[in-house]
């Protein structure tokens, strides 16, 4: 069986399509989800798609993808910004680590313009909106190769 793909997402994009639409889009993670998913088996594998607000969970979710997962495509939200915690935990992965944002963090406030995540990020796409996440599952896709099955 191929692993899955594993797509994170971080704090209040559980509220995708009605916060700040002007910056993030109309699109809702749920909108998101049926995307990737069909980006991913378009390349015979699959997804585990997660939110959460909580930083710890993400953390759990990170080490977990690093026994059950062949790629992690992640949008930390605020958390990119704020967490060695979660860079701690990325930086423990030996699969491609795809970091993605929905808006172009570097045309946007000061403190928006790094994160800790970026310095395990095996790559960063942002700025297309909710399809930030199906070039981020193709750029994960691309970095593992074809799908074959694994033991």
């Amino acid at each position: 069986m191929v692993k899955p793909i594993y797509v994170l997402s971080g704090p209040n994009l559980n509220l995708l399509g009605v916060r700040e639409p002007e910056i993030y889009g109309r699109d809702t993670l749920a909108d998101v989800q049926t995307r990737v998913e069909a980006r991913a088996k378009a390349h015979g594998l699959s997804v585990v798609f997660r939110q959460s607000n909580h930083e710890g969970q993400l953390i759990d979710w990170v080490q977990e993808a690093r026994e059950a997962g062949c790629a992690l495509v992640i949008n930390p939200a605020g958390y990119g910004h704020t967490s060695v915690a979660l860079l701690d935990a990325l930086k423990t992965l030996a699969i491609p680590v795809v970091e993605c944002h929905l808006s172009n963090p570097a045309a946007r406030e000061d403190f928006r313009r790094t994160t800790y995540v970026s310095l395990a990020a095996t790559g960063v796409v942002s700025g297309f909106g909710a399809a930030s996440y199906e070039l981020a599952v193709e750029a994960a896709a691309g970095l593992i190769g074809p799908a074959t099955p694994q033991a």
